[in-house]
Parts: structure tokens; sequence; C-alpha cells
């Protein structure tokens, strides 16, 4: 599906990442890598295939769309120690990808400091095209970010949905998480609905394609079990 924001277009893909066509870029927010691994070391113990999973979905996207660039927004790791604590195998899958293209880390709340040895430049924030990509929100016009995890719950005839969307008004674009053990916000929870106050539209990932629905026919409920839209 494609979006227009400040006079761009966007292709949202439904892994939950933005494709920008004029320059060729692709967007990722929050994959939180080593999140198990970070877990483990506090004592609760996930079962540790969730960076596994995020790089696999990453690869595959890197590789129907051919980026010549792509943009991390944020959190790209769980942790400051996580891209130290990567097993050889996982280091050489991310430096291969990081190797072939140029490659942004954008930093976050999670990741301030990202190891130069994984490759790719590091900024807090990345100016293209008149639109700022950051992680998080600031209200302003022209942003692109992450950081916010934000879902959909939606009811229809036959079931209630809760998954992961994008959200978007004609300032800014909300990315979902595309690691694994993320969880997310509904998109109507006051810490996303405010930088939102003249209302905007939430696109649900469904398995190949993107859905979109007015804010105003999503549920406030609290969600259940995520389920990805097969319509």
């Amino acid at each position: 599906m494609q979006l227009e924001l400040h006079g761009q277009t966007f292709e949202l893909d439904p892994a939950g990442a933005v494709f920008w066509p004029r320059y060729a870029m692709l967007i990722v927010a929050d994959l939180h890598l080593e999140k198990g691994g970070a877990f483990a070391r506090r004592g609760s113990f996930l079962p540790p295939y969730d960076s596994h999973a995020t790089l696999g979905r990453l690869e595959a996207l890197i590789a129907r769309r051919r980026p010549d660039t792509v943009v991390s927004l944020g959190d790209g790791f769980h942790e400051r120690r996580s891209g130290g604590e990567l097993t050889p195998g996982l280091f050489d899958r991310l430096c291969a990808m990081t190797r072939e293209r140029r490659w942004v880390w954008v930093t976050g709340n999670h990741d301030p400091v990202v190891p130069l040895a994984l490759g790719g430049a590091v900024v807090a924030e990345l100016e293209v095209g008149g639109l700022l990509l950051r992680q998080t929100p600031t209200g302003g016009e022209g942003e692109i970010v992450g950081h916010l995890h934000p879902k959909a719950r939606l009811h229809t005839r036959r079931r209630h949905l809760s998954c992961r969307c994008f959200a978007a008004d004609a300032g800014r674009l909300l990315l979902p998480a595309l690691g694994s053990f993320t969880g997310g916000l509904n998109v109507l929870d006051p810490a996303i609905h405010r930088f939102f106050s003249t209302g905007f539209h939430a696109y649900l990932l469904g398995d190949e394609r993107v859905f979109r629905f007015p804010h105003h026919v999503l549920s406030a409920e609290p969600d259940a079990q995520s389920h990805r839209i097969a319509w």
C-alpha cells in the first residue's frame, strides 16, 4: 500500500517496514536484537531465537525490496551491550547486510551506542527529503518514527483482531516494531494518540497486504492475542 507524506510517496510493507522508492531506502524500527539474551541475564528465560527470527525477517525484506540504503529507527538492540553479545553466526549475518549497502543506525533509548564493528553510520536522527527520521515522535511535522510499537484492535462480525500496524496522518508516520518479543501498544492509547490530534489512519498488517482503517473504527479495549489479517 502506498502512503503520501509531505509530497513523498512511501510503500508500506506488510512485514512492518517502509520502502521509500525515491531513495531506494528501506526503513525499519525497533529490532530489539538480543532481547531474549537480555531477559536471560536477569533470570527470565525466553526461547533464545528472537534475534534469528528478526534477522530472518530483515533478510527477507532486503531480498524482496533490494534497497540501496537501510535505516534502523532506534532500538536496533535491546540493550547497550547487546551488540557485543551477538553470537558469531548472528554477527556475520548482520555484517553481511551492512557491508552490501548503505546502512544507518539511528540511536534509541535502548541502544544509545552501537558498536562500530557492525558497520554502518550511527546518528541521532537523519534528515532526508525534508523529512526527519528519528526514534521518538516529538509532535513536529514531517517525521518518520518508531519507539511506540503501535498495534490496533478491530472488531469484525467474525472475530476480534489485534495486530501490529502503522499509524499516520498528514504530518508523521509511526512504524510498528519489526523485532520478535517486542509486544505493542494500542494506537488509541494516549501515549500514541496525543501525536495525532486531528485524527489518523491505522494500517494493519496482513499476510500479503496492508489494510487501512480510520482511527474511529478501532477499539480501545485491552489487546488480546495478536493475529495477522489474512483476508
